[in-house]
């Protein structure tokens, strides 16, 4: 596996500085890494972590600095100097605290990107009290068009915290990266989870805009509203998925089902037969096992997949040709993601220990040994 210095991807040459926290800040700083940057973890002493199983903490190295200790400040202001981008996801107001906000990254380094990941965002009454993503969907509209009629369901955190959040961070970063090399100038980036999965609602807006997302939750045309775009349980108790919007889609589906002459399915967008045609779906599914279904809609255009669970996604052999899947020292995750093809990401290493290579990056980043041995003297690494 390439190490830091032979990255490998469209990244490589960005040098990032990651303020560790959690979720959709380090997912974001995954994501830059396997497209080559070169990231940086800023970790507290005696952290614990590192190794294969610590995913979203893959493809850095990790320097150990006590924050608290002024020396310790100053030497991140200067690592600061020579980043291209630092990325923090802490509450509103920590960063400042600690004498390493803004104000006092632009007077190390005027044209660094500042990438601020929250839940709520930098400003607003919500700005200083905790949540996770459960709580930043809600208030964006989008959990309450997600799960049956009874009740909202929580989707995961891809929603929210990676959705709405890290790959929002990912891309503000390196929109502002594009403007601080052409100017000079950089700036701020206040990545927040409301401002993204509220973005992310894009489409749902605009079918309510004309009128297709009126109905309560599930009975619109995307949330299981309409039986066409939903999944059946299978007689093995597996689900598949089928997704038939469109007219020649659909009917394929239902010649391949044996229900083209069924009453309920003359007329797809007829909301008045979907309680007919969904039963109709659900007894055929339910009458064989996913694998009789996989058999018959594989590759076809009816618009199916199979539900799977991770473990299966794994070995499904559209996956693996794709190599969606990798396994890093016997733990399975996603290959880097998008592909490019000149310069391919990679998984630059397994998650590092925290303060791992403390002397090494600060050599690397232009410490001599005489500043390092003063910042050991002075309490200020780990």
């Amino acid at each position: 596996m390439p190490t830091d210095t032979k990255a490998q991807g469209p990244l490589r040459g960005v040098k990032v500085l990651e303020f560790v926290g959690l979720g959709p800040a380090p997912f974001c700083a995954m994501l830059l890494s396997d497209l080559g940057a070169e990231v940086i973890r800023i970790d507290r002493p005696h952290a614990g972590g590192g190794g294969p199983a610590e995913v979203l903490a893959r493809g850095r190295r990790s320097a150990a600095f006590n924050l608290k200790s002024k020396s310790a400040v100053k030497a991140c202001l200067k690592l600061m100097e020579s980043a291209h981008i630092v990325l923090e996801g802490y509450r509103p107001g920590v960063m400042e605290r600690l004498g390493l906000g803004p104000d006092e990254a632009f007077k190390a380094n005027p044209a660094l990107v500042y990438g601020r990941m929250t839940g709520w965002g930098q400003f607003g009454p919500l700005a200083h009290s905790a949540g996770h993503d459960l709580n930043y969907i809600a208030l964006t509209g989008a959990l309450d068009a997600i799960g049956p009629k009874e009740k909202p369901v929580p989707p995961v955190n891809v929603v929210g915290d990676f959705g709405g959040g890290s790959m929002y961070l990912a891309v503000g970063v390196l929109a502002a990266l594009h403007h601080a090399r052409s100017s000079g100038e950089g700036q701020v980036v206040d990545a927040a989870i409301v401002d993204g999965a509220a973005h992310l609602m894009g489409a749902v807006h605009q079918l309510d805009a004309i009128g297709m997302w009126s109905q309560p939750r599930g009975e619109n045309l995307l949330d299981g509203g309409a039986p066409f775009y939903d999944t059946y349980r299978c007689a093995d108790g597996a689900f598949v998925s089928i997704g038939a919007l469109e007219a020649e889609f659909f009917q394929l589906l239902i010649d391949k089902l044996g229900l083209s002459d069924h009453p309920a399915m003359q007329a797809q967008y007829d909301a008045k037969t979907w309680p007919d045609m969904r039963k109709a779906f659900e007894e055929t599914f339910a009458a064989h096992p996913q694998s009789h279904w996989c058999d018959i809609l594989d590759g076809t255009d009816a618009c199916f997949a199979p539900v799977l669970d991770t473990k299966d996604a794994a070995e499904n052999p559209h996956m693996k040709e794709r190599g969606v899947f990798v396994d890093v020292e016997g733990v399975r995750q996603a290959a880097p993601a998008p592909r490019f093809s000149r310069t391919p990401g990679a998984i630059q290493s397994i998650a590092p220990t925290p303060g791992q290579h403390t002397d090494d990056v600060l050599q690397d980043w232009g410490f001599s040994d005489a500043e390092i041995a003063s910042l050991k003297n002075d309490g200020a690494l780990g």
